[in-house]
């Protein structure tokens, strides 16, 4: 039985997307259409992108940690914020701390991405690397105790969620604006976050559509804990997909996606890669590989479940330098076409 949880209705989704204003854009939708696409995905499957990629900051992030934000007393915001992350956090972190008037201070890894870092630190945040990641949390609670300011989390709780969820609401509403409708919806899970949120959205208005997270292999955290019903931790993150790379899922958050999600599948490094090329080559998108994670799984562990649905897939972020970019496109010895895995709540 699943623990009650506060889930937002869909009047507040709407609520939050207008406080939001013009800190964030309303991305675009594409219906996306060509021999490489039909060959990828089947000729009788619609497939419908939501380029989040094209947000404010390169990601969905700023959501959620604006939607936190907001909500804070003017006291408390003063003070500043911090968190703990190797990416798109820590940047949408950065921005939303400019946006509001207030400080941030973000701790990241020493693996980090430079370019993410750099990104960081051109919007004005105070960058702090660290050796490992339990590092980074103790870091981020003393930076808490000392300075008083508040720890936004990348994934975990209701505001979050009502933040993310705008994304999903946005996708619904704008495919039907176009006419049209969604039979699945595609979101790549890092915490979770996002996908509580997007999915909750899409089957409040929507209730007829499913929704699928999409998990590399190598950072399989919300699959472990739809298998065994409860939070789950990985040692180590082993994915090129790095924006996914959460060590371990959240109450909340995994409670939000136990409640609206259909079921969690896998993709393997390489089927990201393969997806970035499709993006790349027919919509003309650099994704990072984050971003062309749930197209992987309709390509391939999906791709005869949803044949001939219409189906959204949420290109979820964009931050990759050139040379990483690049590297992804190459083209691997092979693709394994194979369900990697999948897992339903219980």
């Amino acid at each position: 039985m699943q623990t009650p949880i506060a889930i937002p209705t869909l009047d507040e989704i709407r609520d939050a997307r207008a406080q939001l204003g013009d800190a964030v854009v309303t991305t675009p939708i594409r219906l996306l259409q060509d021999d490489a696409v039909d060959a990828a995905v089947g000729a009788a499957t619609t497939l419908w992108l939501k380029e989040e990629l094209f947000q404010r900051t390169g990601s969905f992030k700023p959501r959620g940690a604006l939607t936190v934000m907001q909500r804070l007393a003017p006291a408390v915001l003063r003070r500043g914020v911090a968190g703990v992350s190797a990416g798109n956090h820590a940047i949408a972190l950065a921005y939303a701390a400019r946006r509001l008037g207030t400080t941030a201070t973000v701790v990241m890894p020493r693996s980090a991405n430079p370019f993410r870092v750099a990104r960081c630190r051109a919007l004005g945040a105070r960058v702090e690397l660290v050796d490992h990641i339990a590092q980074a949390f103790e870091r981020v609670e003393a930076l808490q105790a000392d300075e008083g300011r508040t720890i936004v989390h990348p994934y975990e709780g209701p505001l979050t969620a009502l933040g993310t969820a705008t994304v999903g609401l946005e996708f619904v509403e704008q495919v039907a604006a176009a006419g049209h409708a969604l039979d699945a919806v595609l979101v790549a899970a890092g915490g979770g976050g996002l996908t509580g949120g997007v999915a909750c959205a899409v089957r409040l208005a929507s209730p007829s559509t499913q929704v699928f997270v999409v998990e590399p292999e190598g950072a399989d955290t919300m699959y472990r804990s739809f298998r065994s019903g409860q939070v789950e931790s990985i040692d180590a993150v082993r994915t090129i997909a790095d924006s996914l790379g959460a060590p371990r899922t959240a109450p909340y958050s995994l409670a939000l996606n136990r409640r609206f999600v259909q079921e969690v599948v896998l993709v393997s490094d390489d089927q990201i890669r393969a997806a970035m090329r499709l993006l790349f080559g027919s919509a003309k998108l650099v994704t990072e590989p984050a971003g062309a994670a749930a197209l992987a799984a309709l390509m391939y562990p999906l791709r005869e479940r949803l044949d001939g649905q219409r189906v959204g897939v949420v290109v979820c972020g964009g931050n990759v330098d050139a040379g990483t970019f690049g590297e992804c496109l190459r083209e691997p010895a092979d693709v394994a076409d194979a369900p990697t895995g999948s897992a339903v709540a219980r």
